[in-house]
């Protein structure tokens, strides 16, 4: 009798609001439109809230084990050449040839390590003409290593521009030039050409 008409609408608006699913918002007045779980219920529901870490850890179990064996397939992929499995900066015929341009030739920086090892013996020796012999070398060495990148990178982006015309060949010489720096035996994906033969 003495309710404020505010109070009413509110009463009257919450018992004619529609019974909707708990993931919409429902009013605060509203009722649930649902009756209460009992105990044994809501203890169920509560263990299969639980359970899901269990499945959450088997998730990542699984995914481990995938990305062991798509690590492995690109493992053997590297060795064996196989397209589908290299990594993404392997993939592509561009990249293809200019591996197998490196791999058909012989590169003075592929030669680097195995001559710095025995430039630095003739330097650690305590003879002056020695030591004079090795800086020399270390100038010849590096000037040699130049020329051959400078010259290997111009008959590539040629080679390049004559095959693959219309495709992306962005990063390809760097790449080469890279790969160039390592002894034949270390480089992976491993060389598919003989030295001498034309990629």
């Amino acid at each position: 009798m003495f309710r404020s008409r505010a109070k009413d609408e509110k009463a009257q608006a919450a018992e004619k609001a529609p019974e909707t699913d708990s993931s919409q918002p429902r009013h605060p007045e509203a009722r649930k439109g649902r009756p209460t779980p009992k105990r044994s219920q809501a203890q169920s529901q509560r263990r299969s809230v639980a359970n899901t870490s269990t499945t959450r850890k088997e998730a990542a179990k699984r995914q481990r084990a995938e990305r062991r064996t798509a690590m492995e397939r690109q493992r053997q992929a590297l060795a064996s050449g196989d397209e589908r499995y290299l990594p993404a900066r392997d993939k592509g015929p561009v990249r293809r040839f200019a591996r197998d341009f490196v791999d058909s030739r012989f590169n003075i920086a592929e030669f680097f390590l195995p001559m710095a090892v025995v430039i630095l013996v003739l330097s650690m020796v305590r003879v002056a003409s020695l030591q004079n012999i090795a800086l020399l070398l270390w100038l010849v060495v590096i000037v040699l290593i130049v020329l051959d990148s400078f010259v290997s990178s111009f008959r590539l982006k040629k080679q390049l521009a004559e095959r693959f015309a219309g495709e992306n060949k962005r990063g390809a010489v760097a790449y080469a030039l890279m790969r160039s720096l390592q002894m034949r035996r270390l480089r992976l994906p491993k060389p598919q050409v003989k030295r001498g033969e034309r990629p």
